[in-house]
C-alpha cells in the first residue's frame, strides 16, 4: 500500500502567541520532525508550511500563506503521486509509525480512515485517505473546514492507544508533551539499569531538583539527583534522603552562612 504523507505545518498558533509551533522542540526534536519520523515508509513527504532543514522533504505554501488548512491541503495534493496519502498535523508529538500503519490498514476498504480521540471525536488532521477520492472532494468543495471536506467521505474511525491524536495548541499541551518524553526516558533508563520503575518517585525527585535549581544553583540540580542515587545505594531510604535534601535546599542561605562562619 504505497503512500505519500502531507503534513500541515503553517498555522498561526494564536493560542501560543503566534510562535512557530511546528518548530517547537520536544525531546530534542521539533514537533514537525517528530511527525516526519512517524511516516518512514512514505514515498514522498510534503510539508505545507515554511521551509525548514528537513532532508528529503518537499515544501509547499498555500496562496496566500496562512489562509487555512484547506488551501494548504490543495497546494500539497499537487505533489502527491501515491494512491494513498497520510494527512497529518505538524504538531503531533505522540504519533508513531505504528499508528500510521494502523490507519493505513483501516483505510484500505474505503475512502480513508481517521483517528478518534478518547472522547470519540474525529481528529481530521490524523488520517489516511485514498488520493483520488480526496482530490475529487477538494474539487467540489468551496468551504474552509476540514470537517466539512472530509466528514462526507465517511472514513473508518480508528481509536488507538498512546494518544497519537494529541496536538500542542497551548502551553499546557506542550508541558504535557515534555512530561510524556520524561516518562518514556524514565522507563527506558530504568530498563537499561535494571531498576524497578516503581521504586522511582519521579515527581518527588523533580520537585527536589527544582527546589535546588531555584534555591541553590541550576548546576546543583543534576548533581543533587546523583547524590540522591548514591545515598539510596548506601542504604538511605529515598523518601528520607529527598526530605533531608529538600530541607537543606530550602535553608541554603542560612546553612551556607553557618558553614562559612564555623570555626
Amino acid at each position: 500500500m504505497a503512500y505519500d504523507a502531507v503534513i500541515l505545518a503553517g498555522g498561526r498558533a494564536r493560542r501560543l502567541g503566534g510562535v512557530d509551533k511546528p518548530g517547537l522542540t520536544v525531546g530534542g526534536r521539533s514537533l514537525v520532525e517528530r511527525v516526519v519520523a512517524a511516516v518512514p515508509g512514505a514515498r514522498r513527504v510534503i510539508v505545507a508550511g515554511p521551509e525548514r532543514d528537513l532532508p528529503a522533504v518537499r515544501f509547499v505554501r498555500e496562496d496566500p500563506p496562512g489562509s487555512g488548512p484547506v488551501p494548504a491541503l490543495r497546494a500539497a495534493m499537487a505533489e502527491v503521486a501515491a494512491e494513498w496519502v497520510a494527512l497529518l498535523a505538524g504538531d503531533l508529538p505522540f504519533l508513531r509509525p505504528a499508528h500510521v500503519a494502523a490507519l493505513r490498514e483501516a483505510a484500505h476498504a474505503g475512502a480513508g480512515a481517521v483517528l478518534v480521540d478518547d472522547e470519540g471525536r474525529e481528529q481530521w488532521l490524523a488520517g489516511v485517505w485514498r488520493s483520488e477520492t480526496l482530490r475529487r472532494a477538494l474539487d467540489g468543495y468551496a468551504g474552509q473546514s476540514l470537517r466539512g471536506l472530509l466528514g462526507p467521505l465517511e472514513p473508518a474511525r480508528v481509536a488507538l492507544t498512546g494518544r497519537p491524536w494529541f496536538d500542542c495548541d497551548t502551553e499546557d499541551d506542550l508541558e504535557e508533551a515534555h512530561m510524556n518524553v520524561l516518562a518514556e526516558w524514565t522507563a527506558l533508563a530504568c530498563k537499561e539499569l535494571g531498576i524497578d520503575p516503581a521504586r522511582v518517585d519521579r515527581d518527588a525527585i523533580l520537585d527536589l531538583t527544582k527546589e535546588v535549581a531555584h534555591g541553590v544553583a541550576r548546576p546543583a540540580a543534576p548533581l543533587t539527583a546523583y547524590l540522591l542515587g548514591l545515598a539510596q545505594g548506601a542504604g538511605t531510604a529515598p523518601e528520607d534522603a529527598i526530605a533531608r535534601l529538600t530541607t537543606l535546599a530550602a535553608n541554603w542561605e542560612r546553612a551556607t552562612t553557618e558553614t562559612l562562619t564555623d570555626d
